[in-house]
């Protein structure tokens, strides 16, 4: 199968572009970056420099590739989407439009979406469902939440196979700093590599997480998931949902020369206080059985051994 990755030299885009790659897949990462070390080495993957934020770049780009289906997982994290809100909004929210219109136009009829447990924003239940009323406070989720509407309507409207996964925080190399919970992944990858870290949120502070290998199983599951099956477009799923001491104390057993403070920084406090601490997966465990393969210990074991294995990922 011939398939494109928007954001594909990023965190989820790589680890997903690597997987659909090993199993035969013709892979094209559609990225402003035009390269990723997490890609390096993996064949059947080409990388080509494409801007989602320009239509026309984009139409190019998906009409040389010619993809059967289009994982569409470029975006601006949230605590970048704040500090440049304009960008963000030119990234996620427009982009997302150039990519259901440019499949439209070219007759590619399967899209799949990564959207995330930030279209929530403050005031819900501590656990939430595909029911639960969506009021972001965020850029970053108001363009998610825009992006899973804006694929229902093409869905309804041109008949466009149209699906979408609501991630919580999603760990593993590569994470980077770009986002609020970005803490969760680099209270990991700093000790691994023999460095202090420093949490900025209070060691009480509950953030639903997944493994990145889980999260890409989930995208490829409901891909690949029978239609006739799927009662909705968007399932959340859910992984484990720590604290932050918690989190550590995992990395501790791992990493037992770990070194890690806390030091709360509002501004990220802030936004990751505003999430669920967990999604109600049910949906998603009737209709295609997903079943998440990490749990905290497993998913912080594997996540240290990714890294000393590939000291060149970030």
């Amino acid at each position: 199968m011939r398939i494109a990755v928007t954001g594909g030299a990023g965190f989820i885009g790589a680890h997903l572009a690597r997987a659909l790659a090993a199993r035969g897949d013709e892979v094209v990462c559609l990225d402003l970056a035009r390269s990723s070390p997490i890609l390096d080495g993996a064949h059947g993957i080409r990388q080509v420099a494409c801007d989602i934020g320009s239509w026309a770049e984009l139409f190019h780009a998906l009409r040389d590739a010619r993809p059967d289906l289009i994982f569409h997982s470029a975006a601006i994290l949230s605590a970048s989407a704040e500090e440049r809100p304009q960008a963000a909004y030119q990234a996620n929210a427009t982009g997302t439009y150039n990519v259901l219109e440019s499949a439209l136009l070219l007759g590619i009829t399967r899209v799949m979406f990564t959207s995330t447990i930030a279209t929530y924003g403050p005031g819900v239940a501590m656990t939430v469902d595909e029911t639960t009323r969506q009021r972001p406070t965020t850029m970053y989720g108001v363009t998610k939440a825009f992006g899973e509407m804006l694929g229902e309507y093409y869905a309804a409207r041109f008949g466009m196979d149209f699906r979408a996964v609501r991630l919580p925080s999603v760990i593993g190399p590569g994470r980077g700093s770009g986002g609020a919970s970005a803490y969760s992944s680099l209270v990991v990858s700093e000790p691994a590599r023999r460095r202090p870290y420093v949490v900025p949120v209070p060691e009480s502070t509950v953030t639903p997480l997944l493994y990145v290998k889980d999260a890409v199983a989930a995208l490829v599951d409901l891909a690949a998931a029978d239609v006739t099956k799927l009662r909705r477009r968007t399932y959340g799923i859910n992984g484990f949902s720590p604290t932050a001491r918690e989190l550590a104390d995992a990395v501790c057993r791992a990493t037992p020369d770990a070194r890690i403070d806390f030091a709360p920084v509002p501004s990220i406090t802030t936004i990751v206080d505003s999430w669920p601490e967990r999604l109600d997966d049910s949906e998603a465990v009737a209709d295609w059985g997903w079943s998440a393969g990490y749990d905290l210990d497993s998913a912080v074991t594997d996540f240290t051994a990714d890294l000393i294995a590939n000291p060149d990922w970030p």
